[in-house]
């Protein structure tokens, strides 16, 4: 995901004006017509890492996003990953992740704006040992990883063997990028 915003923000830059006259990489340096104003660097907004804000509406909204190098996995109304914990239990549905593991692994918060591309059958809640209400998707607590810093990343994937993204349906995604891309063009 890192080398897709990279290669985007590249993009984007590809051709500005630098601050001797010619222009940055792939703009064609020294190449600068006469009566051409110069172009402005531009400047594009990184995403900010996942806070641990649980309160914010948008967190609690499950949606599910088509990734290039994933298939299908469920996100956040921000787009951030949601993933499921093999150590919980689904029947019934209880979260094992409290205390130290609730601050790396946040519980998605339940009663968010009305699900996209999901079952509503299939979405859920409980309550947790602090008394908050958390998400469930057939079953499965759903959580947010701290560690993932845009949209989409799957930092947490495989995380103590037991962390996975999860799909729309509820199964884990257990493959990972490289293994996709291993795997796209049957090589």
């Amino acid at each position: 995901m890192c080398l897709t915003a990279l290669a985007l923000l590249t993009a984007c830059t590809a051709g500005a004006a630098t601050t001797s006259g010619g222009y940055a990489a792939g703009g064609g340096a020294g190449m600068q017509m006469p009566g051409m104003q110069q172009q402005v660097p531009m400047t594009i907004a990184m995403p900010q890492p996942i806070t641990a804000n649980p309160n914010d509406p948008m967190k609690s909204q499950l949606r599910a996003a088509k990734t290039f190098d994933l298939g299908l996995l469920l996100v956040d109304g921000t787009g951030y990953t949601i993933y499921r914990y093999d150590r919980d239990s689904t029947d019934p549905s209880r979260s094992n992740c409290n205390d130290a593991c609730a601050t790396k692994w946040i519980p998605v918060r339940a009663g968010g704006p009305a699900p996209i591309d999901v079952d509503r059958s299939l979405i859920g809640q409980i309550t947790r040992d602090d008394g908050t209400q958390q998400a469930t998707l057939a079953g499965w607590p759903l959580y947010h990883f701290t560690g993932d810093s845009e949209p989409a990343d799957t930092s947490g994937q495989g995380a103590d063997q037991a962390w996975y993204p999860i799909a729309p349906d509820g199964k884990k995604i257990t493959m990972t990028q490289d293994e996709w891309r291993e795997n796209a063009f049957g090589l």
